[in-house]
């Protein structure tokens, strides 16, 4: 009789547990649930989508900044004027200082006349250009 009685108690709390699960699962899967759902997930996805769009142009604005520093482009690289005129060949070079009357940071080689030359479009014109006909 005990046995009965024991055996009649695990199912009926079986019986409990089933029917909660499955009225559980019936309310996720209505619609108002499933498109609530839906609507946290797509929320969740745009904040998401915002964080690393600022994450992005925080990392871009800290390049461009470290770039800018290594140009020179922040303000605070100078050149200086050459000493002799541009044209000449030779003479002492131009140099970039950090500052107006601070040491130069680095010296550019002298400046040069550059003359233009023309390019050949095909090999035949190269040699002509050379002076060798075909």
């Amino acid at each position: 009789m005990v046995r009965r009685i024991f055996w009649m108690t695990v199912g009926a709390g079986a019986a409990v547990w089933a029917m909660n699960k499955a009225n559980e699962a019936t309310r996720r899967l209505t619609p108002d649930s499933l498109s609530g759902a839906a609507a946290r997930g797509a929320l969740h996805l745009g904040d998401t989508a915002k964080r690393f769009a600022l994450d992005v142009r925080a990392g871009m604005a800290e390049r461009e900044e470290q770039l800018r520093a290594d140009l020179g482009l922040d303000g605070t690289a100078v050149v200086e004027p050459p000493t002799r005129p541009i044209g000449r060949r030779g003479g002492a070079g131009r140099a970039i200082s950090a500052a107006p009357g601070s040491p130069p940071v680095v010296a550019l080689p002298p400046s040069r006349v550059i003359t233009p030359h023309v390019i050949a479009s095909t090999p035949r014109q190269l040699d002509q250009r050379r002076g060798q006909h075909p």
